[in-house]
Parts: C-alpha cells; structure tokens; sequence
C-alpha cells in the first residue's frame, strides 16, 4: 500500500511544482516592477525563468516545452525590452506564446493528434484519445482568445493595469476555464482518484 500511495504523491507534488515553475517567474516580475521598476524588474523576470528551467531540470528530470518557449522568449523579448528600454516588447511576449501554442494544437488537431498531451508531456489519469482531441481543441480556442485580449489589454490599458491583469486576472482565468473542462474530461474517462480515495479510506 504505502508504495501505491508514494507513486500516487509524486505526480501530485510534481504538478504543484510545475505551477510554481510556470507561475513563480510571472509573480517575481510582478514584485520587481512595483519596486524597483520596469528594467530592473524584467531582468528579475529573465534570471527567473532561467533558475526555474534549471529547477525543473533539477528537482523534475525534464523540461516542459511550454516551459522551454516561455524561457525562450522572455529572453530574448526581455532583452529587447531592456536594450530599447521599451516595455511594449515584454507585454507582446504573451501575445506570441498563446498564437504559438494555438497554432501547435491547430496542426495537431489538423493531423488528428492531440498535441497538448505532448505539450503537458503529462497525462490525464484514464482519458482517451478522443478526450485529449477536444481538449486540445478547447484549449486552442482559448489560447486564441487569450491572445486577443492580451492585445486588447497592452493598447487600451497601462503597463501597471496590463501586468497586474496579467498575473492575477489572466492566471484565474485560465484556472477557471481548466476546471469547466472537467465534466467534459470525465464523460472521456478522467479519472480523478476517488476510487484510489475510498479504497484507501476502506483499508483503515
């Protein structure tokens, strides 16, 4: 039992490091800019992303590819942001990382892959094939529109409005538009471990 319930926490902790990894360099950009400004607070932001790609190589044994573009372009955007001392250039960077990965599932979806399992390089517990396609496809959507309003929001809004939306509003909206895809993932075979939960629950 105990191993069956040690194979059952590792993903767990492995998914909870995964968002500090993707969310802790966002979160740190955030802070830096309130105090110390735009220029110091985006090369806070790169020195970030390149400790969590260096963690999650570390403490995981992999790096994602969403983690690998992320660290990627804000980089290299991160760079033009300090060299032009221009903040345009790291509120664009979201903008090509949502079409990016939009256009990644669009072709997989094209070829009648699921790309977003690969993508996650993670699986749902029990979802089929067909699952992954429409949530890839949802995913694509949503990407797509995520990629507009990041538009929407860099033209129409402050720098310190936009990335205050874009760490705390941007990051619970995506939550949010996760959780609503579970009633869809459990009609696939998603499996949220409650059996795992009773059996365990049976054998005290």
């Amino acid at each position: 039992m105990s191993d069956k319930n040690n194979d059952v926490a590792e993903p767990k902790e492995n998914k909870g490091l995964g968002f500090a990894l993707d969310f802790g360099p966002l979160l740190v950009f955030f802070l830096a800019y309130k105090f110390i400004g735009i220029i110091a607070g985006t090369a806070a932001f790169m020195a970030a992303i390149v400790i969590a790609v260096v963690i999650s190589k570390w403490k995981m044994g992999k790096i994602s590819p969403m983690l690998w573009l992320s660290a990627v372009l804000v980089v290299g955007f991160g760079a033009l942001t300090i060299y032009f001392n221009d903040p345009r250039f790291i509120q664009i960077k979201p903008t090509i990382i949502y079409l990016g990965f939009a256009v990644i599932l669009g072709v997989g979806l094209l070829r009648g892959k699921a790309m977003l399992k690969y993508l996650l390089q993670a699986a749902y517990e029990g979802l089929s094939d067909e699952g992954w396609l429409k949530l890839s496809r949802n995913w694509a959507i949503f990407f797509v529109a995520m990629a507009v309003l990041n538009e929407v929001m860099r033209l129409s809004l402050s720098f310190d409005l936009w990335l205050t939306l874009k760490v705390w509003g941007v990051t619970i909206l995506s939550f949010i538009f996760a959780i609503a895809n579970v009633p869809m993932l459990m009609r696939y075979g998603l499996d949220l471990g409650q059996d795992d939960d009773a059996e365990e629950a049976a054998s005290k």
